[in-house]
């Protein structure tokens, strides 16, 4: 059985799953380090017992966060697979569902971020790389066999589009209609199957 964290362990995980929060929320430049250790009820003056610099936060916040985003995900095409949903169908549903929609603070940071990415310091790329390329993988693992081989990297710039699309036009029935109609086409084109 492993060992309890620290304490400075617990609250280095706390700076960091308030960061990644706050990153999907209020993107990477709308967060400053003394928002995030407020939140995280912390003071600023013990940031940098657990950080070289607000750069190295952002990165590890950003992993964090596309853990998190990968888990939920994952839970969710599970959920819709055990009900009898091809596991293409399942990650479509659950990336572009409602629940999404509305939880950029807690869903997949490539679509709550990817504008912001390239502008950021090359950890902080290269951390943004990795999750791209952790999306790109999961679309991968669930096309159906016959796929085109190159075609993940472009479904996965369809989910996270449509996604920050519908975002943009918010969490209301236009927005969830942009989803429906990119869900509608994705399957169409890999999963003909009639909606149940």
């Amino acid at each position: 059985m492993p060992a309890p964290p620290s304490r400075k362990e617990a609250t280095h995980e706390r700076i960091v799953e308030t960061a990644a929060r706050a990153i999907r929320r209020a993107g990477f430049q709308g967060v400053g380090v003394a928002d995030i250790m407020k939140e995280a009820g912390l003071t600023h003056g013990g940031f940098y017992a657990h950080f070289a610099s607000r750069d190295a936060l952002l990165a590890e916040a950003l992993a964090h966060a596309g853990q998190q985003g990968a888990a939920s995900l994952a839970r969710a095409t599970q959920a819709r697979e055990a009900r009898g949903a091809s596991a293409w169908r399942a990650l479509v549903e659950g990336y572009l569902s409602d629940r999404h929609l509305a939880a950029a603070e807690s869903g997949c940071p490539v679509a709550a971020l990817a504008s912001e990415m390239p502008r950021q310091c090359a950890e902080v790329r290269e951390a943004a790389a990795v999750r791209v390329r952790g999306l790109v993988a999961r679309v991968q693992a669930a096309l159906p066999p016959g796929a085109p081989p190159d075609s993940a990297a472009a479904v996965a710039g369809q989910l996270v589009g449509a996604l920050q699309l519908a975002r943009a036009l918010g969490d209301n029935a236009e927005g969830r209609a942009l989803l429906a109609a990119t869900r509608r086409t994705l399957l169409a084109q890999h999963d003909p199957v009639p909606d149940a």
